[in-house]
């Protein structure tokens, strides 16, 4: 982590980076429905995480001087049956409107965290 991702207010993440920049690049690590104190948001609810791990996603665009226009690629990794699928890509939806990136969305068995549900990650390229 950087000091910047730091006073953005993301968790502390010891041993794991959020990103890697390489001139117009951005490539980020999958991120998790966890609030700025650390603690899992939205125990049950994969469009609640999922919404979490957008705003997270929003945070390092912002802070690496990148856009969500920027994004490329999206994959959204969500545990369990079709409808944790369904709510968690109605999160993205709505966070995009009509211009969804790329995306792929893959139903798992598990995820790092207990009580994970959703995991996003982006490759980001500014035009």
């Amino acid at each position: 982590m950087n000091e910047e991702e730091t006073k953005a207010g993301l968790a502390q993440t010891p041993g794991y980076r959020y990103v890697e920049k390489m001139g117009k690049q951005l490539f980020v690590a999958g991120q998790v429905p966890h609030n700025s104190d650390g603690l899992l948001v939205g125990l049950n609810d994969p469009y609640v995480q999922s919404h979490q791990c957008l705003v997270n996603l929003g945070k390092l665009l912002e802070i690496h001087d990148f856009a969500k226009e920027d994004i490329r690629r999206l994959v959204v990794y969500v545990v369990g049956e079709q409808t944790n699928l369904s709510n968690a890509w109605a999160a993205v939806v709505e966070q995009f409107g009509n211009g969804v990136p790329p995306a792929t969305l893959l139903g798992v068995a598990t995820l790092g965290h207990v009580d994970q549900l959703v995991e996003i990650d982006a490759t980001v390229i500014k035009a």
